[in-house]
Parts: C-alpha cells; structure tokens; sequence
C-alpha cells in the first residue's frame, strides 16, 4: 500500500511536470512568434497603414474614416507614452533596487531587483506584487532582513509613485488615481497580467474620448458656462500630440 501511494504521489508529481513544461514551452513559443510578427509590422507599418488607409477611404465615408484616424492616433500616442514611460521607469527602479539591496547586504539581490523592476510596470500594484516573492526569497534566509526589505519597498513605492513616475510619464494618461485604479482592477480580471499593463492606457482613450463626446453635446444645448466651469476647476493637462 505505501509502495502504491508513493507511486501514485510520484506518478502525480511527474503529470504536474509535465503540464507545468507544456505550458512553459507554449508561452515561450508564442512569446517568440509574436515578436517575430512584430518586428515584421514595425518594419513594414508604413506600407501596411498606408494600405489600410486606402482601403477604408474606398469603402467608407470621408468624415468616418477621419474619425477613426484619430482614434487610433490617440490610441497610439497614449499606448506609445505610457508604455515607453513605464520601461524606462520600470528599468531605474530596477537598479535602484539593486545598488540599495547590495548597499543593504540583502540575499538573491539580483533575481529579487529583476523581480521589482518587472512588475513596476504593472502601475500601482506593481511595487507590492513584486514584493511578496521578494519578501518570501529574503525569509528564507533571514527574517530581519525580510521586514528590513518590506519598508524598504514602501520607501521605494512611495519615491516612485510621488516623484519617479509623475517625473517620467507627465500626463501621458490624464486620469485620476480612481480611474488608473479602477482600469487595473477590471483590465486585470478580464486579461490577467497583460491586462494590468495595458489596462491604464486603454481605459485613457476611452475616458478620453467620452469627455470629448460630453464637451461637444454639451456646446451643441448651447452650456458652454458648464464646460468652462469644468475646465477652469479640473483642466485637460494631456498633451495631444
């Protein structure tokens, strides 16, 4: 009977592996095709937009396809912003993590500083996220240490949020902190980590674009005092480009 259990609880274990390897193969698989097909559409995206422009000007009416141009110049922008802002964000607090846990003498510096800086781009979120495996790797080794790195990660979090992050990505989105907050959490439940990334840029546009619509339907009932007011107490500070 022993002998049974242990081959079960072996033979358990070993279909695990494997599952855990096919998923591993999988991700790394479509990770590698879909940035071969993205490099193949940054090398080819003029031509590619250029066709697609074409196609919906012959089908599609003037005033349509000009909106939908600027729809998805506003998209890009903002993706392109934010995305870009979080990297680089992401990549200074990756090393700053690094020269304070070598200064601070903590274990597994490199793996847990890679781990900080990969999730900072998960904004708000991402600095505790991180912090968790983090914080689990350092308890292995030594308790103290692990409640020295936890307030070490909200001194980090609290320099990143209040003067890293505004410093590096303005006002790329131009939402609030219950909106950023609010697009995480439903990106997130919808699409998992992905979700979480892209979550705060997608939700900008959308903001975006429904306050546009408001400000017009508003001018168009002729309460221009409304839209002023609103804008003289909380102003646009995006900048379109």
């Amino acid at each position: 009977d022993i002998l049974g259990l242990g081959s079960a609880l072996l033979l358990s274990g070993f279909q695990r592996l494997l599952g855990l390897t096919g998923q591993l193969t999988t991700w790394v698989l479509d990770f590698f095709v879909a940035l071969i097909v993205s490099v193949y559409l940054l090398m080819s995206k003029e031509h590619f937009f250029a066709q697609w422009r074409k196609l919906l000007y012959a089908f599609l009416k003037k005033e349509t396809v000009e909106k939908m141009l600027y729809v998805g110049r506003l998209t890009g922008n903002t993706f392109h912003g934010f995305i870009n802002g979080k990297l680089i964000d992401s990549l200074i607090i990756g090393i700053l993590a690094f020269i304070c846990l070598t200064i601070m003498d903590m274990p597994y510096v490199l793996l847990v500083s890679v781990i900080i800086g990969v999730t900072n781009i998960i904004p708000f979120f991402g600095p505790f996220i991180g912090a968790i495996p983090g914080t689990i790797l350092i308890l292995t080794v030594d308790p103290m240490q692990a409640l020295y790195f936890v307030i070490f990660i909200f001194i980090l979090q609290q320099f990143d949020g209040n003067i890293l992050g505004p410093a590096i990505l303005g006002q790329s989105t131009g939402l609030g902190s219950i909106w950023v907050l609010f697009s995480i959490l439903i990106f997130g439940d919808m699409f998992g980590f992905v979700g979480m990334i892209i979550g705060v840029p997608t939700f900008a546009v959308i903001y975006y674009l429904i306050s546009k619509y408001v400000f017009k339907k508003l001018k168009e009932r002729e309460m221009d005092e409304v839209v002023e007011d609103y804008r003289s107490r909380y102003p646009d500070k995006r900048i379109e480009r």
